[in-house]
C-alpha cells in the first residue's frame, strides 16, 4: 500500500517527495528496529531521540517511524516527558500501545 502510514509521507516541495520514496524501501525494517526498541525499554518508554541512538540510525530516519506507528496504533504517548540532550527541550515519551495501557 502506497498510503501513508503505510508509505512515508512528505509534505511541500518535489524534495519532501523524493525524501519520501528513498526511504521507503528500508521502512519497514526501521520500524522492526523502533518496535524491538521500545518493546525492549518497556513501560520506561524512549523518545525519538533516544530511539535513534538506541537503535543507531540518525533521528531524521527514525522519528517519522515512530509517527506512522503512532498512526498505526502501534505506539502510545506515555505522559511522560524527558529532556532532550541535543536541544535541552522536552519530548514525548512512546511506549508501545500494549505497554502504555497495561
Amino acid at each position: 500500500m502506497s498510503i501513508y502510514p503505510h508509505h512515508p509521507g512528505s509534505k511541500g516541495p518535489e524534495t519532501s517527495a523524493e525524501a519520501a520514496d528513498a526511504i521507503a524501501p528500508i521502512t519497514g525494517r526501521l520500524r522492526t528496529l523502533t518496535v524491538n526498541a521500545y518493546n525492549q525499554a518497556g513501560q520506561s518508554g524512549l523518545t525519538a531521540e533516544e530511539l535513534a541512538s538506541v537503535v543507531g540510525w540518525p533521528r531524521v530516519s527514525v522519528q517519522p517511524r515512530v509517527s506512522e506507528l503512532v498512526r498505526l496504533g502501534r505506539l502510545r504517548d506515555s505522559g511522560a516527558r524527558r529532556v532532550n540532550a541535543s536541544s535541552g527541550k522536552r519530548a514525548v515519551v512512546w511506549v508501545l500501545a500494549k505497554a502504555a495501557s497495561s
